[in-house]
């Protein structure tokens, strides 16, 4: 079975027997809690890795990377969920973010430690010219997931029928 969860996204489960669409709230002390939101991220980031590898082997559509416009509406979205829903969309986003940032891309922080990692192998920095190079290039692919991510945004939020409707 496929659900589509909060966000837009599908879900594929399995169920057998009865089940409920109420939601449990659980509450712990501090220390359970920073432990189960040590956990949440792990398991967080694991899926965000799953997924990327998914969209990367085919396996999974590439409808689902958004930009800043879809972070704008699903924002909206989450605001008239509640507050504990606009907390943990907060968490995903930041984690999403996060791990993004550390992709080994020149220009973003894991490009920078890639190029430390390279220095410690090799005991000096790469040459400034590779440095410079490995930047547009970096520039370059980042750009590219900000244009395809905001095209991405516009086809799903009909963005381009409503404009058609308008010229017609």
């Amino acid at each position: 079975h496929v659900r589509e969860d909060m966000f837009g996204g599908g879900q594929r489960i399995g169920l057998i027997g009865i089940s409920s669409a109420e939601v449990k709230r659980v509450q712990h002390d501090a220390f359970t809690a920073v432990g189960r939101a040590v956990i949440e991220t792990y398991d967080l980031t694991i899926s965000t890795f799953k997924a990327l590898w998914q969209i990367i082997t085919g396996t999974r559509s590439t409808d689902e990377i958004g930009g800043p416009l879809r972070i704008a509406k699903m924002s909206g979205d989450v605001a008239g969920a509640g507050i504990e829903t606009a907390i943990f969309f907060t968490a995903l986003l930041s984690i999403n973010l996060g791990l993004i940032n550390l992709f080994p891309i020149p220009v973003l922080d894991g490009g920078h430690l890639l190029f430390y990692g390279v220095e410690a192998i090799r005991g000096k920095p790469p040459g400034p010219k590779l440095q410079e190079y490995s930047g547009y290039v970096g520039l370059a692919l980042v750009l590219s997931l900000m244009v395809f991510a905001t095209w991405n945004d516009l086809s799903q939020l009909k963005v381009f029928d409503y404009l058609s409707s308008l010229i017609i």
